[in-house]
C-alpha cells in the first residue's frame, strides 16, 4: 500500500514539474516575442505573417512586428498580408523603409500578399518587398497623392460664427476652414503634393525595377485589378494567401509544409471602441481634423 502511494506521489510530482517547466517556457517565449498573444506554431523554421489592415495612420505596430520577426532566428521569411486603401504619407514611408532595412540587414525574404485591396499607400509599402502576389480580383494601384480639407465659410456666416486670427506670416493659417484658399496657398500646396508624388513614383520604379517614365502613365490615380496589375508589371504573380505562404517558404529555404506564426491582436471591447470614438469626436470638435493632411489614400 505504501509502495503504491509512493508511486502516485512520484507521478504527481513529475507531472507538476513538467507542467511548471512548460508554463515558464511559454512565458519566456511570450516575453521574447513581445506585445499581444502569439501563435507559436511549434518548433522549427517558420513563416511570419504581418497583417496590414485598414487605413495607415500609424506605423508603430507594423514596424515593431517587422523588427520582431526580422530578429527571430527561427523565422526564415515574412509575409505582409495587406488589405489597406493607404493612408498618411509619413507612416507609410516608415513601414516602407523598415521593410527595406529588414531585407538588407537580416537577409530575409519578404513577400506581399494582397487581399481585397492594396491601393495607394498600401501599394507603396508593397513595393519594398521582394515579391508581390495579388488575387486576380484584388484592387491595387492608385499611385498618387491627395490633400483635402474642409471649408465652411458660408455655413459659418449663416449661423453667425467667425474666427479671429493673428498670424506671423501670410501662409501660417493655410487650410483654414473659415475662408477659401488663396492662389499663393494653392501653388504652395500643389508643389508639396507633387514632390510627395515624385517620391511615390520613385519608390514604385525602384521596387519594380522600372524607370520613372515607365510608371508615370500608370500614376494618375488609376486603380487596377490584380490581373491587370500583373500584366502591367505592378505585381509579380497571381495567387491567394496560401499561395503566398508556400512561395515565401520556398524563398526562405523551408522544406515541406511551412509553419505560420503571427501576432494575434487582443479583441477590442466596448470601452475600447467608446474611447476611440470619443477621441475622434474630440479631435473634430477642436478642429484638429480640419487642417490639410497629405495622403497616399485611395
Amino acid at each position: 500500500m505504501a509502495k503504491t502511494r509512493d508511486i502516485v506521489i512520484g507521478v504527481i510530482i513529475a507531472v507538476t514539474f513538467v507542467f511548471t517547466i512548460a508554463v515558464f517556457g511559454l512565458m519566456f517565449i511570450g516575453m521574447m516575442y513581445g506585445e499581444g498573444d502569439v501563435s507559436l506554431g511549434g518548433f522549427g523554421s517558420k513563416v511570419a505573417v504581418i497583417e496590414v489592415y485598414g487605413a495607415i495612420y500609424e506605423s508603430k505596430k507594423v514596424v515593431g512586428q517587422l523588427k520582431k520577426w526580422g530578429e527571430a532566428d527561427n523565422v526564415k521569411a515574412i509575409i505582409l498580408h495587406i488589405d489597406s486603401p493607404g493612408g498618411a504619407v509619413a507612416p507609410t514611408q516608415e513601414i516602407y523603409n523598415e521593410i527595406l532595412r529588414i531585407r538588407e540587414d537580416e537577409g530575409k525574404p519578404i513577400v506581399v500578399s494582397i487581399g481585397s485591396v492594396a491601393a495607394s499607400g498600401g501599394y507603396y509599402i508593397a513595393c519594398a518587398a521582394d515579391r508581390i502576389m495579388a488575387n486576380p480580383g484584388s484592387i491595387t494601384g492608385s499611385i498618387g497623392v491627395i490633400l483635402q480639407f474642409l471649408t465652411a465659410e458660408k455655413l459659418m456666416e449663416t449661423i453667425g460664427i467667425s474666427y479671429e486670427t493673428v498670424k506671423s506670416g501670410e501662409l501660417k493659417d493655410i487650410g483654414s476652414m473659415q475662408r477659401p484658399m488663396t492662389k499663393k496657398e494653392r501653388a504652395m500646396l500643389t508643389a508639396m503634393v507633387m514632390d510627395t508624388y515624385e517620391q511615390f513614383v520613385e519608390a514604385v520604379a525602384s521596387g519594380r525595377n522600372l524607370t520613372a517614365d515607365d510608371i508615370y502613365p500608370l500614376a494618375d490615380g488609376s486603380v487596377f485589378s490584380g490581373r491587370q496589375a500583373y500584366k502591367l508589371g505592378l505585381v509579380d504573380t497571381l495567387g491567394g494567401f496560401e499561395d503566398a505562404v508556400r512561395y515565401a517558404a520556398e524563398l526562405g529555404g523551408i522544406e515541406g509544409e511551412p509553419t505560420v506564426i503571427r501576432v494575434v491582436e487582443p479583441k477590442r471591447g466596448f470601452f475600447d471602441m467608446l474611447g476611440s470614438f470619443m477621441g475622434q469626436a474630440e479631435n473634430i470638435a477642436s478642429g484638429q481634423s480640419a487642417g490639410p493632411r497629405v495622403l497616399y489614400l485611395y
